[in-house]
């Protein structure tokens, strides 16, 4: 799969059946729909492609307007989008930077540069409650319109159920903020898991009798916090067991960066082995919320007890 920064890059295909969203998680509906693009694709012989967007739009206007926190939680980074968006077979990956200019397009001029003076559509599928264009003016009927004037098929996908419920990335995020990791992989398909390099931290874990490894999650909102039993792949050639925090570490530093800190279970590297390495850590069950424990002596006694109740969810697992 190919990633490009922006549409004015020579190695773009010179045409494309193309799909537009954010695909934050990538869960089971993106699924549906790039299942369906990759075959239409396969079938017109053209490339496949996903346009996407970074920062969300919806963190864009969240900013605009002065009220930062009124943006999403994120699902996602970039790095397991792109990541399961391979996986799914796509053939090229156009990642727009969402700005004022961008957001200021009408929707004839998005259709006209973006669409197809940029990307060379020739067939473009998109969801059921998809808009564009300044002000989301346009719409399904503006964009089929187009496509029966200016030459390119249009398709829409309806809305993907499991068990009744809609599949969304809203959805996702309410499983995720509640917790409850069984609803979240059921909606993703998968298991939920960030990726991302090992970066030196304060090397508290040593001084507390307990190794991590620590992966920057690069947005400020996650759409999970709290404390996990993990499974760990990219250090062995098996996952490990583990248990980790994800958040903002408030004993140590509330400093609002957030980290996810991994604490395999069964260390298998010797001290400092682990730093450079890309690590994918699924989440698997919640045991509960950070919490700021009122000394280091208490927060040894907390990781102690987080350590046990994973051991013995592994073991419930296994049994």
């Amino acid at each position: 799969m190919r990633v490009f920064r922006g549409f004015h890059h020579p190695g773009l295909a010179s045409a494309c059946a193309l799909t537009i969203g954010n695909f934050d998680g990538v869960h089971r509906g993106h699924q549906a729909m790039l299942a369906l693009l990759t075959n239409e694709a396969r079938h017109r012989h053209l490339a496949s492609c996903v346009m996407t967007f970074e920062p969300h739009p919806r963190d864009y206007f969240a900013r605009l307007m002065g009220q930062p926190g009124a943006a999403p939680a994120r699902i996602a980074t970039l790095r397991d989008k792109l990541s399961e968006l391979e996986r799914c077979g796509v053939d090229q990956v156009v990642v727009l930077r969402f700005d004022a200019r961008f957001a200021g397009q009408n929707p004839q001029a998005f259709i006209d540069d973006v669409l197809l003076d940029g990307l060379r559509a020739r067939y473009v599928l998109v969801g059921d409650d998809f808009r564009f264009g300044a002000k989301r003016a346009g719409d399904y009927a503006m964009l089929d319109a187009a496509g029966t004037r200016q030459g390119f098929d249009v398709a829409r996908m309806m809305s993907y159920e499991v068990h009744g419920l809609r599949v969304s990335s809203s959805a996702v995020r309410d499983a995720l903020a509640a917790g409850d990791m069984e609803r979240t992989a059921a909606l993703l398909g998968r298991p939920y898991s960030i990726s991302g390099h090992v970066v030196h931290g304060r090397k508290l874990g040593r001084e507390l009798g307990f190794r991590t490894l620590n992966v920057r999650f690069p947005h400020p909102k996650p759409a999970a916090m709290g404390i996990f039993v993990v499974r760990v792949h990219g250090l062995a050639g098996a996952p490990l067991p583990g248990v980790a925090s994800l958040g903002v570490r408030p004993t140590v530093e509330d400093a609002g960066r957030v980290l996810l800190e991994v604490h395999c279970l069964d260390w298998p590297l010797p001290m400092d082995a682990g730093y450079g390495r890309v690590l994918q850590v699924e989440l698997l069950h919640k045991l509960h919320d950070e919490r700021k424990y009122a000394s280091l002596d208490a927060l040894r006694e907390g990781i102690a007890r987080d350590e046990a109740d994973a051991r013995a969810w592994f073991a419930a697992a296994a049994g």
